[in-house]
């Protein structure tokens, strides 16, 4: 039975991942936007794991509520964040996009980061049940 709520729980994350992508590209093909310039998010949504991965692979003690190399992820990661909100801003003020297009790009960013979390709360516990079994 825990393999149905697991199937769930990946439909349930790849369609809101759907959703924030879907966000991402109207902010770019709108008539009155058309301009494609935001797509360069998509680096940074594709980069923010990596420091988890790294730290989880280099740190040994799991039993450690905290770690040096943990702590360097988490602050690594969070720079990625902010700097994936903060690019659509920068290209709304200096009048590259419109600030519509700002807004959809940035309401798509907070889906698909809200996304990964979701994955890395749901699949990163350690049981049976890990995403490394997909």
């Amino acid at each position: 039975m825990q393999s149905v709520t697991g199937i769930k729980s990946l439909v349930a994350l790849s369609f809101s991942g759907a959703i924030g992508l879907t966000f991402l590209m109207l902010g770019c093909a709108l008539e009155d936007y058309g301009v494609y310039w935001p797509l360069f998010v998509l680096i940074f949504h594709a980069i923010s794991p990596i420091p988890h991965f790294i730290a989880k692979r280099v740190t040994y003690d799991s039993d450690a509520t905290s770690s040096a190399c943990r702590e360097l992820a988490y602050f690594f990661t969070t720079g990625i964040v902010v700097s994936a909100f903060g690019f659509p801003v920068i290209l709304a003020r200096v009048a590259v996009i419109k600030w519509g297009a700002c807004g959809l790009v940035l309401a798509g960013n907070a889906v698909i980061f809200l996304t990964i979390q979701g994955f890395f709360l749901i699949f990163g516990r350690g049981d049976d049940f890990s995403w490394e079994q997909w």
